[in-house]
């Protein structure tokens, strides 16, 4: 590392920029890169991992960390794009926090651990825990409320890692009471009492652990680390590592990170925007990149990566205006920023957002080009209709289409039995997903077990979805029978099937007081106010329609079958803007860019806008911003992008970025040198690049001599 601070390693294709040239040359143990959104942040620690293999380190000595196995694939990919040999970049390790941690593990409980990656895979263990804190606590501790059911069990994973990934289990709370403890940790007095159990658990009676879910191995290590800290002498000795997305990080991967880094020898680069930080359930927090390297590292370098790779000066300098920071682009690409607006319905939106998607058809642009944002799931329905009756294809990937939802199928499954026709639906998976939701958001009290049976029962024989409610069912306080299912069932078994959808629709939603339902079913009050958003655009949607009840149903099936069915390449994409993140697009499309939406009220307002940033920079050609006709109800978020203001600044500066793009000359020729020439090609001058293992020429060396060995 104390070689000339002169660049050893040319990547491929690439002129880099001062501000790469600079993270490439650093010698700083600890370099952390500010870095905008699309600014190549991947790119520019590959480039830094070229140099240092150029630099005669070996491969093996190298580790590169990310936090998702995309971007860990996607940083392999990066090795290779930059031009670090095939054969010596699987030399160079890359793995995910959680990846490294298991690796660790092994040497401590010898690799046995079931490795359980999926939340089914932990659903009997959870359900395990929460029988032992009934058999334990029950009688003993006021205002237990142990729920089995699917979205009980989810929240409860949702909360482990929350617990987990800020190491806030790890709390000095050996003299405290139990009601204390949940109350520091902001949980459920229910929840710590089912975690304790569920830890138990999974870490045995012995010294090996049962099993880990997803970020267990990570919370683990960090954990050891914490007990026994001379763990992290048997380590590797890697002497650089690269992190990449630095603002995901937490306590747990902290922990892990400072571990690694604290031996002599090693070097660290790691990169990440602290306007990016949107996972802060996970623990993630701007406190790392602002705060927490420079505490633990005094000596360390900060490095900007200001440079959009991925959208025009359009865009930045709107971006740059809503974070107050700088951001630009030396692309000749003047990323469209279009603004539509709609009338107050959610229906006029939707419609606007397909007007988008047509106008860039009509372009001859490809339609998996596009991306529908949106700030979370219940803006999906009125959206997913429009889309259908459009005939465009879509596909979400971690977002449920609104059909597959609990609480939309939970009145799927209500129409089932009005109409007696569950057949319809021709999944077997669905049916069973209305029997968990019927039972879910009917409160009835059933045991994993019975659920499981009626499930399996109703898929098989589709009739028997009547008889579902003809058990006594109980209200969650336990102490008096409740006739409210019982009515509610013989209601819809008197509906005559031509009954406006709506009309039923908005009476099982009354007797039931599902609005209540949903803040007792979610823990956390901005999910329940998702849900609430979810039911009521349904009921729209219902009204809307004009149909009756028969043919609501007939058409919910229909829509289902399309949502569903096999695609190609002519879809668009429709998604939460949180899953987005770390992927690109041709089109962006953010619709219900209003008050009380984007911002949302019930979160924090840092973390809002770093969800629209994430969202808007996910955009390569175009930015389509679907708001309010009227102004007083549009999103704040689009005023502080200060569009106009920045309009000629960036047409200036497209055209500015199109005459040095033509104007660039190559950085070096490469030459196909067979092995019995290389002598004669060093003796007229080429240099051998030991990164990518090719001789090579620089510009303005005399071609002549070269041209037999000139790469086409």
């Amino acid at each position: 590392m104390n070689s000339p601070n002169i660049s050893r390693f040319i990547p491929r294709g690439l002129i880099l920029t001062q501000e790469q040239t600079a993270i490439q040359l650093a010698q700083n143990k600890v370099v952390i890169i500010d870095a905008n959104a699309g600014a190549a942040k991947t790119t520019t620690l590959a480039i830094r991992i070229g140099e240092a293999v150029a630099r005669n380190l070996a491969p093996e000595l190298i580790l590169a960390l990310v936090f998702t196995p995309e971007a860990r694939d996607v940083m392999r990919q990066r090795l290779l794009d930059v031009g670090i040999p095939y054969a010596t970049a699987v030399r160079i390790e890359v793995a995910t926090f959680e990846d490294f941690a298991s690796k660790a593990l092994m040497k401590i409980d010898g690799g046995d651990t079931k490795r359980c990656p999926r939340a089914k895979d932990l659903k009997k263990y959870v359900l395990a825990a929460i029988e032992q804190v009934s058999r334990h606590y029950c009688g003993k501790v006021e205002f237990l409320d142990l729920r089995t059911h699917n979205i009980a069990i989810s929240q409860f994973l949702d909360l482990q890692l929350e617990l987990k990934a800020t190491l806030a289990l790890d709390g000095d709370f050996e003299f405290m009471g139990l009601e204390e403890v949940a109350e520091i940790l902001n949980v459920p007095l229910t929840d710590y009492l089912t975690t304790r159990e569920y830890e138990r658990i999974r870490l045995g009676s012995s010294e090996e652990t049962l099993f880990r879910g997803p970020f267990d191995a990570t919370y683990d290590l960090a954990r050891n680390l914490s007990l026994t800290p001379e763990l992290a002498q048997d380590f590797p000795a890697y002497r650089v590592i690269v992190c990449d997305e630095l603002h995901d990080l937490n306590e747990a991967a902290f922990k892990i990170l400072n571990a690694l880094l604290n031996r002599p020898q090693c070097y660290f680069v790691g990169a990440g925007d602290k306007d990016q930080v949107i996972h802060s359930k996970l623990g993630a927090s701007h406190e790392y990149l602002e705060r927490r390297f420079a505490q633990s590292y005094p000596g360390q370098a900060r490095y900007p990566l200001t440079l959009s790779y991925r959208y025009g000066p359009r865009l930045a300098y709107a971006m740059a205006e809503f974070k107050q920071k700088t951001v630009d682009s030396s692309l000749p690409l003047q990323t469209q920023i279009k603004q539509s607006h709609y009338e107050a319905t959610a229906e006029a939106c939707a419609g606007r957002v397909v007007e988008a998607i047509l106008q860039w058809k009509s372009e001859k642009l490809p339609l998996d080009g596009c991306a529908i944002l949106i700030r979370d799931r219940h803006q999906s329905v009125f959206i997913e209709n429009a889309l259908l009756k459009a005939q465009i294809s879509y596909r979400t990937q971690e977002m449920a289409g609104y059909l597959q939802r609990e609480e939309i199928l939970f009145l799927r499954g209500m129409i089932a039995i009005a109409l007696k026709n569950l057949a319809s639906v021709k999944s077997y998976e669905v049916r069973t997903a209305i029997v968990e939701a019927l039972s879910i958001f009917g409160e009835v009290e059933l045991s994993p077990q019975q659920i499981e049976q009626a499930k399996y029962a109703v898929a098989k024989d589709p009739e028997s979805l009547n008889n579902f409610f003809g058990i006594r069912i109980k209200r969650g306080d336990g102490e008096r029978e409740s006739k409210q299912i019982e009515d509610m069932v013989e209601y819809v078994k008197s509906v005559p099937p031509d009954t406006m959808a709506d009309v039923v629709l908005r009476e099982i939603c009354t007797q039931m007081h599902l609005e209540e339902a949903a803040k007792r079913i979610f823990v956390r009050p901005y999910d329940a106010s998702v849900v609430s958003k979810s039911i009521a655009g349904f009921l729209a949607a219902a009204a809307n329609s004009g149909l009756n009840l028969r043919d609501f149903s007939e058409s919910l099936n229909a829509a289902e079958a399309f949502a569903t069915r096999k695609r190609e390449k002519t879809f668009v994409t429709l998604e939460c803007v949180a899953n987005a993140k770390g992927k690109e697009f041709d089109h962006v499309i953010m619709p219900f860019l209003e008050v009380d939406e984007f911002p949302h009220p019930m979160c924090g307002r840092m973390e809002e806008e770093n969800l629209f940033y994430v969202g808007a920079t996910r955009a390569k050609s175009r930015l389509t911003l679907i708001s309010p006709l009227d102004e007083e109800k549009r999103s704040p978020f689009i005023r502080q992008m200060k569009l106009a203001s920045s309009l000629v600044r960036a047409n200036t500066a497209v055209r500015t970025n199109e005459a040095q793009a033509s104007a660039l000359p190559p950085s070096r020729h490469d030459l196909k040198v067979p092995y019995a020439e290389r002598g004669l090609v060093k003796a007229l001058g080429a240099d051998w690049d030991s990164t990518r293992k090719i001789w090579y020429v620089k510009v303005g060396v005399d071609m002549k001599p070269f041209a037999h060995w000139l790469r086409t």
